[in-house]
């Protein structure tokens, strides 16, 4: 790899406190979908081990999950980082855009 997730381009940043806020974002993220977009999406959670375990959970099975059910192709990438002192972050994009993107 030879980029940092964090230089992806991003159209939306989600700041999930708990996983009602985590199945939110998903459910806006599912909404907009991920084809032909140039960019994905970031979800900055709080530093606390298990809680972003959870959140982290929620986000990558809940992304899928409605993409399957809205019959839309699912090759998603994602990674997760360290965002800042307080937060991690996840970024989510389409593995075909990324391509294109030149990552």
């Amino acid at each position: 790899m030879g980029f940092h997730p964090k230089d992806l381009p991003v159209s939306k940043i989600y700041d999930v406190k708990d996983e009602k806020d985590a199945s939110d974002a998903v459910e806006d993220m599912v909404k907009l979908g991920f084809s032909n977009r140039k960019e994905g999406f970031r979800i900055l959670m709080p530093k606390e081990s298990k809680l972003a375990k959870r959140i982290g959970y929620t986000i990558t099975t809940g992304v899928t999950h409605g993409l399957r059910q809205k019959n839309e192709i699912r090759d998603i990438r994602y990674w997760t980082y360290h965002y800042d002192d307080s937060h991690y972050a996840i970024v989510l994009i389409s593995n075909k855009d990324l391509t294109e993107l030149g990552f």
